[in-house]
Order: C-alpha cells, then structure tokens, then sequence
C-alpha cells in the first residue's frame, strides 16, 4: 500500500471542500440563503460557468491526494521486510495520467506532430543530414507518418467525438428521465420543459456546456495516448499535462489567499466601524499606509525572506515536493495578509451603517455587550459583503500568480503554474520559427478559469446585492421601452 503524504496545500484544500458542505447544508436550511442562491440558480451563463468550474475543482482535487509509491523489495529480502517507499511524491491525477507524464520527448514539438519541432543532425546511410528526427511517443505507432498521419488523426478524432456524442446523449437521456419522475411527466415532457427552461433551472444552457466538454474530453482522450495533444516544451514535458498540473496551483492560490483575506478585514472592518473615534482612526491610518506600499514590492520582500529561510532550513522538508508546496502555501497567505484592506474598507462603511440602525439602538440600550452586539447583529449582515468580494477576489488572485510568477517572485520554479507557464513562453516567444503553443495553452486555460469565475461571480453579486438586481432589472425594462419605441 502507498504512503499517502499530506501536504499544507492538500489540508487546507480538503478544510475548504469541508467548509463548503457545511455552507451548502447551512444554505439548504436557511430560508433566505435558499432563495438568494436560487436566484443564481436561475441564471444561464452562472449556471454553464459552475459546470466548468465544478471540472477544474475535480482536478484540483485529484491533483491533492498524494502518495509515495512502494518500491518493489529485493529478491534476496527476507520475508517481512518493511516496505520501502519511494521518494518521489504522486497524486492521483500523476496516476491517472502517467502515460502522458512519462511520454517525455527530447525538446519541443507542436501540437499532434510526430517529428521534432528543430532539425538535428542524423545519421543516415553513413550520411550526416540535417533534418527533423522522429518523435519517442508522439506518432511512434506510425510506420509512414507523411502518408499516415491525416488519416489516423481524423479516423481517432471521428470515434472521439463519437463516443463523446453518445456519453452526452445518455447523461441527457438519464436527467430527462430524472427530471420526468421528480415532476411527474412523461419523457418527451420533461425533456422539452427542461429545454425551453420551465422547471425553474436553465438545463439547457447545462445541457450544451456538459455536451461541449464531453466531446472535447472525448477527442484529448482519442488522441493523447499516441499524440502529444497541445505539443511539448522546450524539456520535453506534455503541455496539456502541465496545464491540468496547473490548475490546482491557481486554485490553491485562489481559494487560500481569499480565505487568508477574510479574518483580517473582518476584525479591522467591525472594529473601525463600530466603534469610531481613535479605534477609526488608527484601523485606517495602518491601512492606508500598507495600501500605499506597492503591492508587488512587498510581496517580494516577504517571498524572499520566505524562500532564505526555506534554503537554510533543508531538513524541515522531505522531498522537493513539500518544499514547494510550503512555498505555495506561504505565498497564498502572503497575498491573503496584504490584501485585506479594500474588503476592510467595505465592511467598515457598511458597520458604520449598521451601527446607527434602531436593532442596534434598541440593543445597546437593554445593555447587551459591544462584542454580542458586533457578533449577533453586526457580522451576520455582514455576510452578504464577504460573500460577493471573496467570490470576485478569486479571478484576481489567480492573476496576481501569473503575474508574480512572471517576474520571478512567484512559486517555486519546480511548481507547475500558469505564470510559470507565460514566464517560460516569454522567451519562446522571440524565437525563429515562434514556439506559440506553450503561451496559448496556458493562457486558453487561465482565461477559461478566470472568464467561468467571473461570470459565476457576477450572478452572485446580483443576488446578494438587491440593488444591482434592481439596477439590471431597470436597465432591461429601458431596454425593452426603447425598442418599442423604435420600432
């Protein structure tokens, strides 16, 4: 059996994942939340953006269950000899896909290619010619790759499809199914009141997300194990691979650093707002200074004298891996630490607000206290703020990686991201002829994850916010008006 390591990264992701049941169950019970999130749940674009974002969350996920894999004993070991381990760390999702993670080549190739991408020098006939050798993995199963090529990528991108087709068709057919015995209507019913979107959710704008990453799923999953499906880097390595490696980086990032953000802003937010007077006065003038220091400077200051003390320390890690990811860790909490003060800001006009309102009043005259006050009446209708901003801070952080990783001060080197990803292309990109596929495949999944949460953070925040709802509202009603009168 494996030795399963657990990493600060792998805990807290786990922590989140715990915290967000709780959330979903507490939401369930809550009348108020029930019907706030069924607003979102109504939304079209929020709900196509949660199906894409539920698939990154899973490969986060499969990405944080580690191991160590048992090395096989010696033939002359005796019997009952203590395993031994080895000293490289696997997750699942290294498992999963380890063809594509030891399909390593000598340098870059382009997408589905089946020769390097630049000549060398080869050996033929006793002949020394320059000319584009043969890829290790990519295509090997190929006798005669000039003549083979198109028709074997188009016979296995047709059956890829296909399959991804049929594996969509029967998920349709299962929830119509489901929706037809939760409604009490026929099949052909339920599968027309779901398209035309009458059951209360937008099943086809889910429908049509879920189909799309079917057939893309299904086509990588025809092509990847005799193609390298998004081309190599300049070691080898398989670009789609680390950017599914990627994508738990920008979610740790994301998620951690949002989190790390609340419990600060919360405390100043209340405390300024709510008690006013020099308390104000000092809560704004700490951070007003920290907002005026740049924020690039004094994320590397703090990265810098996380990674000397990580360089003197080398007993306090393992493996490289655990060195890394402490350094994520650290990072993530960094930009938590540094990034509190416009949440801070929000909290304490909403808190200066609240504490003027007749509840309050009525509370501080029967004597209750200022912290019973702040806990029973000012933070639950604080809720709504924290939700909104830590929804929308999510798409800026993983930003704020790539940009940090792009000028060198972000994670480890060794940690695959999509900054380090960029930063890596940025050179490439000089290059004759242009190396473009290690830039556009991490920037496609970067905007893909950042485009999803935004749009999902969008709904939200008109949920939560009754006046944007209303101000949409409004601005549809003029719309419509407008056009009439148009017309």
């Amino acid at each position: 059996m494996p030795k399963f390591v657990f990493l600060a990264t792998d805990l807290a992701l786990y922590l989140q994942l715990l915290v967000l049941a709780l959330y979903v169950a507490h939401a369930l019970r809550t009348p108020l939340l029930r019907q706030t999130w069924r607003y979102v749940q109504r939304d079209a674009t929020a709900m196509a953006c949660s199906v894409i974002l539920g698939l990154f969350m899973l490969v986060a996920v499969l990405d944080s269950v580690h191991f160590r894999p048992v090395l096989p004993n010696a033939p002359d070991a005796p019997a009952g000899t203590a395993p031994a381990y080895s000293m490289q760390t696997l997750s699942v999702l290294d498992a999963v896909l380890s063809g594509p993670r030891e399909a390593r080549e000598k340098t870059y190739s382009q997408p589905l290619a089946t020769h390097q991408f630049a000549k060398e020098s080869l050996q033929r006939d006793g002949v020394t010619v320059r000319d584009y050798p043969r890829l290790k993995f990519g295509g090997s199963h190929l006798q005669d790759p000039p003549n083979q090529w198109a028709s074997d990528v188009l016979s296995r991108s047709v059956r890829g499809l296909a399959s991804g087709a049929l594996v969509a068709l029967l998920a349709a057919a299962a929830l119509a199914q489901a929706l037809a015995r939760r409604h009490t209507l026929t099949l052909g019913q339920a599968a027309s009141a779901a398209w035309h979107g009458q059951l209360g959710v937008p099943w086809r704008a889910i429908a049509l997300t879920v189909t799309a990453l079917m057939l893309i799923s299904a086509w990588v999953a025809a092509l990847w194990p005799y193609y390298h499906v998004l081309g190599t880097d300049q070691t080898g390595n398989d670009v789609l691979f680390m950017c599914l490696k990627s994508i738990r980086t920008a979610v740790v990032i994301g998620s951690l650093a949002t989190i790390a953000t609340i419990p600060l802003a919360l405390v100043f937010g209340i405390l300024a707002g709510y008690f006013k007077g020099w308390v104000d006065d000092a809560i704004q003038y700490f951070y007003t200074v920290l907002s005026s220091i740049p924020s690039v400077l004094l994320i590397s200051a703090f990265v810098l004298m996380i990674q000397v003390f990580i360089d003197k320390n080398p007993q306090l890690f393992e493996t490289g891996l655990e060195r890394a990811d402490i350094r994520l860790f650290l990072l993530a909490m960094i930009l938590g630490i540094t990034g509190w003060a416009q949440l801070a800001r929000l909290l304490r006009a909403e808190t200066l607000k609240l504490s003027e309102l007749d509840y309050v009043q009525a509370a501080r005259a029967f004597g209750v206290s200022d912290s019973g006050i702040m806990r029973r009446h000012i933070l639950p209708n604080l809720t709504h703020i924290v939700v909104i901003v830590a929804v929308l801070d999510f798409s800026g952080l993983v930003l704020y990686e790539a940009v940090l990783s792009y000028v060198g001060v972000g994670v480890d080197p060794n940690t695959n991201s999509f900054g380090t990803m960029i930063n890596t292309a940025r050179n490439e990109m000089s290059r004759d002829p242009l190396v473009w596929w290690n830039l556009f495949s991490a920037f496609g999944f970067m905007v893909v994850l950042v485009l999803s949460m935004t749009l999902f953070a969008g709904a939200v925040r008109e949920a939560f916010d009754p006046r944007a709802r209303a101000f949409r509202v409004r601005s549809s009603t003029q719309s419509v008006a407008t056009a009439k009168e148009a017309a």
